[in-house]
């Protein structure tokens, strides 16, 4: 005995009933996903969006992937600076960027603004 499957055309049609609608997205060029500790490209995927009862659901599938490490970044606190330009006479963006330099250290980025 064989089974007949189902055709695209009646596939749709049952998931239309249902409430469910999938269409691909063409020219996809990269699909880059970002994560606090690395950042995951995927070159040339093929892409769906299917639509579940108004959610949105994206499959990615194929291409090349790509890894990497991402180094987070410190954000310098304003008030930090200022407490650093103000010890220091030097401008804010010179307080900042010594603050950068020392990993946010407010003793370090006063030593090396001051030598």
């Amino acid at each position: 005995m064989r089974r007949r499957g189902v055709s695209p055309r009646e596939a749709k049609r049952m998931m239309h009933r249902m409430g469910l609608s999938m269409d691909a997205i063409t020219d996809v060029e990269q699909v880059v996903i970002k994560t606090r500790s690395k950042e995951i490209t995927i070159e040339e995927p093929e892409v769906a969006i299917m639509e579940v009862q108004g959610q949105k659901i994206f499959q990615v599938a194929g291409g090349k992937i790509v890894e990497k490490a991402v180094e987070p970044k410190l954000v310098v606190p304003e008030e930090d600076a200022r407490l650093v330009a103000d010890q220091t006479g030097k401008s804010l963006e010179e307080a900042k960027k010594a603050l950068e330099e020392c990993g946010g250290d407010l003793a370090k980025a006063i030593l090396l603004l001051q030598s």
